[in-house]
């Protein structure tokens, strides 16, 4: 399901009511009905949270395990609060908070004959992409390597090096590299936008 601007509003006001709730000493958010019955397809979502332009945290679920209103609360209250790169968010910097919301599709396996050919199969400013191994995970968006500037390869290592791996870990055929795509919506000058990313 493709999501539209005005959903999209809806679903960052749930992230904002969801975390403006625990300031208010509600351990528990009751997502509206509507909210329910409009958002209960389970998709992978990640919650980025900007104050004047600085990332101040970014939590998420690649897989689609849960409704989405639900995910987005999760990853909301997550992102403010138990991101452990970044101290939790405080009240009154609330009025200056951004919320970047990126809804994923399903994480696919990459499929290659050598590892070689996995920087091919990399689409910059279309997938993101995901490192898995029994010792590790780590997952990029697919606006990261946008604005880092990365070529496929770049973007590969960094994947790895997120997941505490080594960077060229993907160069190991037992690891699990997958690749998925992601709508972005961001909070611009007071109104919502869909990013359009760019190689």
């Amino acid at each position: 399901m493709k999501i539209t601007i005005k959903q999209a509003e809806k679903l960052i006001k749930l992230a904002r009511d969801a975390i403006s709730a625990v300031f208010k000493g509600k351990e528990e958010f009751d997502i509206p009905e509507e909210y329910k019955k409009e958002f209960k397809e389970e998709r992978g979502v990640f919650v980025s949270l900007y104050v004047d332009e600085d990332l101040i945290g970014c939590i998420g679920f690649p897989e689609p395990d849960r409704p989405l209103a639900d995910a987005v609360i999760d990853a909301a209250k997550g992102a403010a609060f138990e991101d452990p790169r970044f101290p939790p968010l405080k009240k009154e910097q609330m009025k200056d908070l951004r919320i970047e919301l990126s809804i994923l599709t399903e994480p696919k396996e990459i499929e290659v004959e050598k590892a070689s050919d996995y920087p091919k199969k990399v689409k910059i400013g279309k997938d993101g992409l995901m490192i898995r191994d029994k010792f590790g995970a780590g997952l990029l968006l697919p606006q990261v390597a946008v604005e880092w500037g990365w070529k496929p390869k770049e973007f590969l290592d960094n994947a790895c090096k997120k997941a505490g791996l080594s960077p060229d870990c993907w160069n190991n055929m037992r690891r699990n590299v997958y690749k998925f795509t992601a709508q972005v919506f961001s909070e611009e000058k007071g109104r919502i936008v869909e990013k359009k990313l760019k190689a």
